[in-house]
Parts: structure tokens; sequence; C-alpha cells
């Protein structure tokens, strides 16, 4: 009975091994607390980055490009670590952060755009007065 309690129900597969069949669930690793508070420091110090980048006049695209990157960074950091995709494949680490660099330029795109037009943009009954 003891043997059945360490395998996949009589299927020869170690569970205590993190082979069982669960498909990948028993893949626990343990992440030192010192490396997590860590990169949460990292986290709180690219925060006061962004909000220090507001007093920062680079123009339009170099303040949207700064904030952009840094937003990146802070999303790369809690995905590699706090969703431990630093410990995963290195496919699905690639994936994901390839997608988050692409999502990064299009966001870039769009509102860059929006930039070009807003300085024609007036708000609408601007022209009119309430009290007449």
């Amino acid at each position: 009975m003891t043997h059945a309690s360490t395998t996949d129900h009589g299927h020869g597969k170690d569970l205590k091994a993190g082979h069982g069949g669960n498909h990948g669930a028993g893949h626990v690793h343990v992440v030192p607390m010192r490396l997590l508070i860590g990169v949460f420091v990292v986290l709180m110090l690219l925060t006061g980055a962004t909000f220090a980048a507001t007093w920062v006049n680079l123009g339009y695209n170099g303040n949207l490009i700064l904030a952009m990157a840094i937003a990146v960074v802070k999303a790369a950091l809690v995905m590699l670590y706090f969703m431990h995709l630093r410990w995963d494949k290195p496919f699905n680490a690639i994936t994901a952060l390839s997608a988050l660099f692409f999502i990064a330029i299009f966001i870039i795109a769009c509102i860059q755009d929006s930039g070009q037009y807003k300085s024609n943009y007036e708000r609408p009954g601007a022209g009119y007065s309430v009290n007449k």
C-alpha cells in the first residue's frame, strides 16, 4: 500500500521526483525569498523612475518611449520571476517577452499617431458660450 502513494496509481511514475501523471504539475521549484524581495525592490525603483520621468521633458515621443521602456522592463521582471518563466522552457519565456515587446511597439505607434492630429482637434462645444 505504501508503494501506491508514491506512484501514479501503478503506472510506475515516481511522484516524488516530479514525474507524475499531472503533466508538469509536479515540477515545483523553490525561489529564494531574497531573490523575490530583490525583484520587488527593483520594481519599486522602476516605479519611482516612471514617476520621475514625468518631470523630464524629452518631447512627446521621447517621454512616450521612456515610459513604455520602463513598463516593458517591469512587465518582463514580473513575467520572469513572479510567473516563474525564468525556470520554464526558454521557448515560453522568449515567446512571452517577444509578445510583450511587440505590444509595446504597437502601443507606441498608435499613441504617436494620435499625437499627429491632436493639435488640430477642437473639443466639442468649444466655440459656444453657455451665457447668451
